[in-house]
């Protein structure tokens, strides 16, 4: 579906955003950035998610050729004003379904492109909304126990069988899942750093 002007490099070892990408037909290489992903203090969830995005494509960055495009991401889950990341066990998992179930959370994703030989550096971050079922506690802690929720912001994957969770979702789905692919295509045609297959890249 598209092709890159010049070698894409993901920021990231999430199969989930490695998918989202792989579907639009781009080759690229993953690799995880080894980074400090403690918010600091009175961060505010947009803020943390942008800010690790773009550090995330920095530490990348630094050992990839300058032609490259780095792509970094980071999505975070928020609400009462707690930014939830990835639970540390399967009881913080059950503990952050308790605070979700049957209530309204904000789905974070920060976002950051660049291309060295370019002096391109652009972040952004996508918003979307959350409704979730009311369930009993057994059936949220059937899914804590599973290994599924481990690597997931907020402790449920709507991609995989944590989509019963959600009763609907006002914004981007793909933003929920760990990648704003519509933002992001746009960001990356505008710059040409990709094209739809048979178009031009002038870069």
């Amino acid at each position: 579906m598209f092709v890159a002007a010049c070698p894409l490099v993901l920021a990231s070892a999430s199969p989930r955003r490695q998918e989202l990408l792989r579907v639009l037909g781009l080759d690229f290489v993953c690799i995880p950035a080894e980074i400090d992903e403690s918010a600091w203090p009175g961060e505010d969830a947009a803020g943390f998610a942008t800010r690790m995005a773009r550090e995330k494509a920095g530490a990348v960055a630094r050992a990839q050729p300058a032609a490259a495009c780095v792509i970094g991401a980071d999505t975070v889950v928020a609400i009462d004003g707690r930014v939830l990341g990835k639970p540390q066990n399967h009881a913080e998992a059950l503990a952050f379904l308790s605070l979700l179930n049957g209530r309204t959370h904000t789905v974070i994703t920060g976002y950051n492109v660049r291309v060295g030989q370019r002096g391109l550096n652009l972040s952004g971050h996508v918003c979307s909304r959350v409704q979730f079922g009311n369930f009993p506690e057994e059936v949220l802690a059937a899914y804590a126990a599973t290994p599924e929720p481990m690597d997931k912001a907020g402790a449920y994957a709507m991609q995989g069988a944590g989509c019963f969770l959600v009763r609907a979702v006002d914004g981007s789905s793909s933003n929920v899942i760990g990648l704003p692919v519509g933002e992001l295509v746009q960001l990356l045609l505008q710059q040409q750093i990709i094209a739809p297959v048979g178009g031009s890249l002038c870069r």
